[in-house]
Order: C-alpha cells, then structure tokens, then sequence
C-alpha cells in the first residue's frame, strides 16, 4: 500500500457503495488521493482500481479498526463521515434495543471514532475538512423513527459542537442533511426486503448518490476561508421528513 504523502488525501468512510462510492469517485476526479474506507474490502478494491487511490478495510464500531485506519495515514485533508444507516421502522413501545444500538454504534459513536482518530492529521494539513453526512433526521421527528431520528440528531450535535470547539484550527465542518436518496440504504432497514425498500421511493424522484457526491465535491473546492456550515437537500417531491409528492 502506498499512499502519497505530497497528495492530499480524503478518507471516505462507507465508501463500498452509494453516497460513499460515489463521492470516492468524484473526489478522485478533484484529483484527492481517495482513502476508500468500509467493511466490504471487495467492493473497495474494485472501486480504487476504477478510480487509484487506497482501499482499507474499516469497521467503525471497532476502535481497533479505527485505529489501525489511523495509524498508516500520512496526512489526511479531507474527512468525509458517510458510514451510518438505519434498523427497523418500529413505534417507541415496540423498540428493539439492538437496532437502536447499532444505529447509535454506527452513526454516533462510529462518527466519533473516526473524528477524533483523524483530527490531529486534520489540523496538521493547515487546511482540513470534515463532512458529515447527517440527514433530515437530524432536524425532525417521524412516526416510528425514532432510534434513526435520535441518533441522527446525536451525530449532528456532534459535529456542529466540533465547529465550535475548534474554532481558530485550521479545520472546516460542514452537515450534510439529505431528504430522500435511493441508494441501499432502505434495504439495509428493511432487512433486504426489496419490495419494501422500493416503496419508499414509489410515485417520485428521489436524489441519488451523485447529487449528494457533487456537493461534497463542491464543499471541498471552496477556498479555505469558506465554510459551509450546513447544507440541506432534498428532492423537489419532498416537503418534510414525511411529507411527498407521489404520482
């Protein structure tokens, strides 16, 4: 493995498919040398062979995993915080505490993991960047929601606390919150279950993958007096968390 120390380097956690992979992709194109970072080596290795770069295995619920990430960077620029998802779509009175604690693992603590891991590399850049790709659930609340709603909410606070607290570091935060995308994202809720997952995109457009890749793109062109602080997106069929368009 080697990954130059004169390029800059941006670290795309989840990059083994939608937002993920296609962010690797168009920061690569920016001419990032892309860390694509995931539990699905096979699927990173394909994508780096598409794109160079640098494909590591990652868990982000595993602080050795995380650390070992860590430890063979160079130099990091760019931090794109894109692994997460969601479990279950259930009332609060039938909860299951085991979803609720992956998604709390992944989307929190997994945010955490990585951010603190990677932030001194951030700093020492003189011009680094963190993306946090959050999601309308962290500004609102839906019917049976509530453990994605909750964490969201918790990774959000997360970051937007960092803008603060490392106010004067050479560092930039920017929130990412996007409304409907198809990706696998619903499959991954649903346990697989294809029909279930194509129903929440019935009757309208949703964004995809690239829409969100080509604002991280955007994000990270701007020049370094610039932060973006937060950016919501959604579809145009969408009004709200809950509320669309369908034809």
């Amino acid at each position: 493995m080697s990954i130059p120390s004169a390029t800059p380097v941006a670290v795309v956690t989840g990059a083994s498919s939608g937002i993920g992979e296609a962010t690797a992709r168009v920061l690569a194109d920016q001419g990032f040398h892309v860390v694509a970072a995931a539990r699905r080596l096979d699927r990173l290795e394909t994508l780096v062979s598409e794109i160079g770069g640098t494909a590591l295995e990652l868990d982000v619920t595993d602080e050795d995993s995380v650390t070992a990430l860590a430890a063979v960077l160079p130099r990091v620029d760019v931090l794109v915080n894109n692994a997460g998802g969601a479990k279950g779509l259930a009332p609060v009175l039938e909860a299951d505490e085991d979803d609720w604690r992956w998604m709390w693992e992944t989307n929190v603590l997994g945010t955490l993991r990585v951010t603190k891991a990677l932030l001194p590399k951030l700093i020492d850049s003189g011009n680094g960047l963190v993306v946090t790709i959050t999601s309308i659930a962290a500004f609102e609340t839906y019917d049976n929601g509530s453990g994605y709603t909750s964490a969201k909410h918790a990774q959000a606070v997360l970051h937007r606390t960092l803008r603060g607290e490392l106010l004067g570091k050479p560092v930039r935060f920017t929130e990412i919150a996007p409304g409907a995308v198809e990706t696998e994202f619903s499959l991954v809720r649903f346990d697989g279950d294809e029909a279930r997952a194509a129903a929440v995109y019935e009757g309208i457009t949703p964004l995809v993958a690239l829409d969100i890749a080509e604002i991280i793109g955007f994000v990270a062109s701007r020049p370094s007096h610039v932060n973006l602080d937060q950016i919501v997106v959604k579809p145009r069929d969408q009004a709200s968390a809950g509320r669309f368009d369908r034809r």
